[in-house]
């Protein structure tokens, strides 16, 4: 089992972190203008400066000029950065798991050679991944094999200079907007079956951003920024493919599974979390029947309620984060063999949710006010119930797993 005392490094990240969310973020993130504000434009500013202090290249390894910070790690950061703003967090982790697998695992030294200093130097240098999910219709295929080969959105054509044109458009993509380097997973020449990874810097030509910030009605319903990429007969030099660009890679499948791993778990709970301490306060402050709120049985009912959920949640990310981190424990028997990131996914999605909920209840009719941030944290909770793959489809993995049921090679195309 994973070991409770932090190291101390690991307590100064959270330590660090966390006074600059009280002193920077929440005062920005909270203001009345900000909240009543629809559209929730990232606050590029408060970026930089998590930049600045090492956020944005995290898991980066040190020899590359990174922190080398492990999973568990990770989720406490992130942790702290969302009770703040999970845009804000959810930017920064997608920038620092991609540096660790794209830039540590897998670019040549020649490709880390053109592009790592424009990374570590450059404060708004983020990094977005167009990866193709082959399990995206797991909810049509529970219990079956999956007899097609993955569906890529987007097609590469290779030149007889070794070059490639790629064209497609792809789906929902993390960071698209933002990011100054982008991988991009293609179909080689037209085929389902041979998959070939790309980098493609931001303005390329023939690549076109379409930025999904807001629906018509100008309300996000994502976290942080996102978009589609559309290429045009997009011109990338044979310099700039990925050494693991195989479709069944490893670190392809890293970065696919990193979508729903325990940092994001942890985000959740930084919303609950700020969800809570907010109630905490009011009710101290508020007083009706001649005592302050907490004191009576329903708010203490409630706010303890919120309390257990927060808690047993973050242990549950932390068992998670501990055990991707030490994949021994699985293979010895010492946790369960189920899938520990979704069966985190579910349950803090599920519990925060209702946690935040609970939370806005102690605020009564002001819960529900566009100035006060409890309105902000219940929307972004409900994201989660929704986001990377919904929990209905998630729980069909755990099912799955609790069957034995072991889905066998891809047919070819």
């Amino acid at each position: 089992m994973y070991n409770l005392h932090l190291t101390p490094e690991q307590q100064e990240f959270r330590d660090t972190v966390r006074d600059f969310v009280e002193r920077e973020i929440k005062p920005a993130i909270l203001h009345p203008d900000h909240l009543q504000n629809f559209a929730k434009p990232l606050p590029m500013q408060l970026i930089d400066q998590a930049s600045q202090m090492g956020l944005r290249s995290l898991a980066l390894s040190e020899a590359l000029g990174g922190a080398g910070a492990d999973t568990l790690t990770s989720c406490i950061v992130a942790e702290e950065l969302a009770a703040g703003d999970i845009g804000i967090a959810v930017t920064l982790a997608e920038t620092s798991r991609l540096a660790r697998l794209m830039i540590d695992q897998m670019m040549t030294d020649e490709q880390r050679q053109r592009f790592l200093p424009a990374f570590t130097g450059d404060d708004r240098f983020h990094l977005a991944f167009a990866l193709h999910a082959p399990d995206a219709e797991l909810g049509w295929k529970y219990h079956r094999e999956l007899t097609e080969a993955p569906r890529s959105k987007l097609s590469a054509a290779r030149q007889s200079n070794g070059d490639w044109i790629v064209n497609g458009t792809t789906g929902f993509v993390q960071n698209a907007p933002l990011a100054k380097l982008t991988g991009v997973q293609a179909g080689e020449n037209g085929r389902a079956d041979k998959i070939i990874s790309l980098l493609i810097p931001a303005g390329a030509a023939g690549m076109t951003v379409r930025d999904l910030a807001a629906n018509a009605d100008g309300v996000k319903w994502f976290h942080g920024s996102g978009g589609e990429l559309v290429f045009t007969n997009c011109h990338v030099p044979a310099a700039n493919v990925l050494a693991d660009g195989g479709g069944g890679a490893a670190t392809l499948e890293a970065i696919a599974a990193g979508r729903g791993s325990p940092v994001m778990s942890a985000m959740n709970i930084g919303i609950a979390r700020a969800a809570y301490e907010a109630a905490v306060t009011y009710a101290k402050l508020r007083v009706q029947g001649a005592r302050h709120i907490i004191q009576h049985q329903a708010i203490g009912n409630i706010l303890a309620d919120v309390a257990i959920k927060i808690e047993v949640a973050r242990n549950m990310v932390r068992q998670a984060a501990w055990a991707s981190d030490h994949p021994e424990v699985v293979a010895d028997r010492s946790v369960s063999d189920l899938p520990l990131q979704t069966v985190a996914k579910v349950f803090t999605s599920e519990a925060m949710y209702t946690a935040t909920e609970e939370a806005a209840e102690c605020f009564g009719a002001m819960g529900v006010m566009l100035d006060m941030p409890l309105a902000k944290y219940v929307q972004e909770a409900r994201v989660f119930l929704h986001s990377i793959d919904s929990n209905n489809v998630a729980k069909l993995r755990v099912a799955e797993a609790v069957a034995g049921f072991e889905r066998g090679a891809r047919a070819p195309a």
